[in-house]
């Protein structure tokens, strides 16, 4: 990672990238693929010791950090009121007065995230900011729902306004090997989501291996997938630096022989602003910089965004805040 302000907060030209149609399942491909465990695990362990930026570098890194969040809330006890507090936050997400001394405007969270059930609250409530909703559907987040009902969820999400739909796959097609059902699936509900950009969370917590994980990714971006995801956010073990330089890679093959760029969205687990930095650092040396944007990455996360203020409110004035000090919702 590069300290310097042109690098840290260049803004790439927004370039409307193709779509991902997909392509026919290559099963030949799906099989060829394979996973070193214990070399993806020793590179992703030098990961976080290879790159620092500090001072005014790294303050501009996390304020790049916040730009790319889709600011989260799925608890059975959300609220209208909580969702309309968290769409403030995303409109807002660092007090005036600490922007004002980074030299920062125009500074919004990269999309807001909800249950279907308040995707017409958030799009209220965000309307004219230009931050997009997103839903999570497809019986989330076990996916386990008749498949006619997550179907229909998807339309029920788009019509009520999500520009954006996370939906689970089916975590039994990958682990009995069971590539078309699950390539069929995907594109099912690619078709379902229409002009809405659809983000395939994994749940790779579930799957096993990291050959799983690697080449139920390579499924899902053949079946039309614009963004894959770790987790749900509610399995035991959610994103990690082994399993995000795996998913990557499967982006990054897929690019080189489609000319298709998919985005990746690690999602659960990331709380701290320490660890944002080292996912960016490790987006921009494996896909380079055009992944620094939100159109093609996103942190699926809540709690990342506190730290991230306190850390720049130490930045800016020498001394740690409590963690109260930067409430989400």
């Amino acid at each position: 990672m590069q300290t310097t302000h042109s690098t840290t907060l260049h803004q790439l030209p927004q370039v409307q990238e193709q779509r991902n149609d997909g392509m026919p399942l290559d099963l030949d491909w799906v099989m060829a693929v394979q996973a070193n465990t214990s070399a993806i695990e020793r590179r992703a362990a030098t990961l976080p010791g290879r790159r620092s930026v500090k001072k005014d570098y790294q303050a501009a890194w996390l304020c790049k950090a916040i730009s790319l969040i889709d600011l989260t809330t799925l608890s059975g006890d959300d609220s209208e009121g909580r969702v309309r507090r968290l769409c403030a936050k995303a409109r807002q997400p660092v007090r005036a007065d600490i922007l004002e001394k980074l030299g920062m405007t125009g500074l919004t969270t990269g999309a807001v995230c909800v249950y279907h059930d308040m995707v017409e609250t958030a799009v209220d409530a965000l309307q004219g900011s230009g931050i997009p909703v997103a839903a999570v559907s497809t019986g989330f987040p076990a996916g386990l729902s008749p498949f006619h009902l997550r179907i229909a969820e998807i339309g029920e999400s788009v019509k009520a306004g999500a520009e954006e739909i996370d939906i689970v796959i089916s975590r039994r097609h990958v682990l009995t090997g069971n590539w078309q059902a699950l390539y069929d699936e995907m594109k099912e509900m690619r078709a379902a989501c229409g002009d809405a950009h659809v983000k395939a969370i994994l749940a790779t917590g579930e799957l096993g291996t990291l050959r799983n994980v690697a080449r139920a990714s390579l499924v899902c971006m053949m079946a039309g997938a614009d963004f894959i995801k770790t987790s749900t956010g509610k399995e035991p073990v959610n994103a990690t630096l082994p399993v995000t330089l795996t998913m990557i890679r499967a982006i990054r093959d897929y690019q080189e022989r489609t000319g298709i760029k998919v985005g990746y969205k690690p999602a659960g687990g990331i709380s701290k602003a320490k660890d944002a930095l080292v996912y960016l650092s490790m987006i921009k040396d494996e896909l380079g910089d055009r992944w620094l944007q939100p159109d093609l990455f996103r942190f699926g996360a809540s709690s990342l965004l506190g730290d991230i203020e306190r850390q720049l409110e130490h930045h800016v004035t020498g001394a740690y805040s409590a963690s109260w000090r930067h409430a989400i919702g």
